[in-house]
């Protein structure tokens, strides 16, 4: 048995996607900075008979996210698939003239160093493994910078320029890189981005293995 690995544990997407991997047969380790939270999000999982633990980790601290992800494989076995969907805080969305120099060392901390610290700590498994999946799931500044929230869109296309490089070098090992955009608010009424929707794609994309970037929705003009 194999393990999703989500980065970025919450009660809309992330539990979401926690299920349908957890459905269809791996174990699932969350991880996010609030052990409460952990505890009862993996409590929802056990009543769905799917097996869930909460490993605790700041995804600015590199040192916690990686001995999480190596507590994770060791209690829960290999991670195959590497879910990185943290939630930006509301200080990284700056007007990008109000936006210093420092203002972007917690934004890129979050969107480059921590998943370059994930895909260090989870890809010796997954080569031994031959085969797994990184999933990155970004907003719509990703690829249409925002001037109003210059944070996130400057570290985001880090992370997309990461990604997409993981993508090319990776897929003659079988371990596939993928991002996927979600331009507006994920909502439970909403037709393309509900979690539910959302997290069907997400296990889509890891089944079909095929390009770099999807879109839950068109952006909007």
């Amino acid at each position: 048995m194999t393990t999703f690995a989500l980065v970025g544990a919450g009660p809309g997407l992330g539990l979401a996607t926690a299920r349908r991997f957890g459905a269809a047969g791996h174990t699932v380790a969350l991880i996010s900075r609030d052990a409460e939270k952990l505890d009862g999000l993996t409590a929802d999982l056990a009543r769905d008979g799917i097996q869930a633990r909460g490993f605790a980790a700041d995804v600015l601290d590199i040192e916690s996210l990686t001995t999480a992800l190596h507590a994770a494989a060791a209690a829960l076995g290999p991670i195959e698939i590497l879910q990185y969907s943290p939630v930006p805080r509301a200080d990284f969305m700056k007007p990008v003239l109000d936006t210093s120099a420092d203002d972007l060392d917690a934004p890129l901390a979050f969107s480059v160093k921590g998943p370059v610290t994930c895909v260090n700590a989870v890809l010796p498994g997954m080569r031994e493994l031959g085969r797994g999946t990184l999933l990155f799931v970004n907003g719509g500044s990703a690829v249409r910078p925002n001037p109003n929230v210059a944070g996130t869109s400057i570290a985001f296309a880090g992370e997309s320029a990461y990604a997409r490089m993981l993508h090319e070098v990776l897929a003659p090992e079988n371990i596939h890189a993928a991002q996927l955009i979600i331009p507006g608010a994920i909502r439970p009424d909403a037709e393309h981005s509900s979690p539910e929707v959302l997290a069907q794609r997400l296990y889509g994309i890891h089944q079909q293995r095929d390009t770099f970037r999807h879109y839950s929705e068109p952006l909007p003009d």
